[in-house]
């Protein structure tokens, strides 16, 4: 009889269910933010599709069946998610964050929707103009987003759901004063400030008064903390329509992140091994 998992709670975006743990990709596939030796370590695991398979699958048990990242780009991703749902029959919803050609001419706008084009065409249910590309469109003298709505048609016109990679924690401010076809936002948030612009304090005031779901990032800031530091603060401080975005290199991480996550929620320990350590002593057995 096959084994039961418990699924993780989920959450709505413009009528989509999605899981509130999100699988983030760039542990997946070499981008650490640590260095090139971390870099490169990650790209010698995750090689091939076949590497990502117990990853995505540990994910799939507990129903995170959503994956943000530049999906339809990066061909480790799209060969992946192929992969995983030709062997499993499971569609991971795609959570697309193309970079994108901003500038204000024809060809430029050409381009821009060619690159939302491929986002469809690579089964993207939602995209989100990467953060590097839709900042060049912020005005913070007259709190707009430039242009934003070309892009947002053409994101709806493509058949996507469409949201905004909001590093820049004003994005969001800025899109809601405006009444932007912006349903979720993609925000730096961790217990470290890592990469965030402005203190945490501030950021999760603007999450908490965002008139969408909040999709946040980096809750480990890039491994500068431990899982159930970084798991444990975000999930006692966000709301409830909000998610998570977790890296993991392998599939052990991505269990314990779901084990930590569900003991999160109900109130106790982790059931979880002990760390190792040569000789340890009775307070960390």
């Amino acid at each position: 009889m096959e084994k039961q998992y418990k699924q993780f709670p989920r959450t709505e975006v413009d009528g989509v269910s999605l899981p509130r743990m999100l699988i983030g990709t760039n542990w997946l596939v070499g981008y650490s933010h640590t260095g090139h030796a971390a870099d490169m370590d990650i790209r010698a695991t995750n090689k091939t599709p076949e590497d990502l398979f117990p990853t995505l699958k540990v994910f799939t048990n507990y129903g995170i069946d959503a994956i943000l990242g530049v999906t339809s780009i990066d061909k480790i991703l799209v060969d992946s998610i192929k992969y995983f749902h030709d062997k499993t029959g499971i569609a991971l919803t795609q959570i697309d964050t193309p970079w994108m050609n901003m500038d204000d001419n024809s060809n430029a706008r050409a381009e821009a929707e060619a690159t939302i084009k491929n986002s469809a065409k690579a089964g993207a249910k939602f995209c989100f103009p990467h953060h590097s590309s839709v900042e060049q469109l912020v005005n913070k003298n007259k709190r707009t987003i430039d242009r934003l709505p070309d892009y947002l048609s053409m994101i709806r016109d493509n058949g996507m759901i469409p949201g905004l990679s909001a590093h820049m924690p004003e994005l969001i401010m800025y899109s809601d004063a405006n009444g932007y076809d912006v349903q979720t936002y993609v925000q730096l948030f961790n217990c470290m400030g890592f990469l965030m612009q402005i203190e945490i304090e501030s950021i999760i005031r603007i999450i908490h008064n965002a008139k969408k779901p909040v999709m946040t990032i980096k809750p480990m800031a890039a491994g500068r903390v431990t899982p159930y530091v970084g798991l444990t603060f975000n999930w006692n401080v966000l709301r409830p329509q909000d998610m998570i975005t977790v890296g993991v290199k392998t599939h052990w991480e991505a269990y314990e992140d779901v084990e930590i996550s569900f003991a999160a929620f109900e109130k106790r320990l982790p059931d979880l091994e002990g760390r190792n350590s040569p000789n340890k002593t009775e307070l960390i057995k």
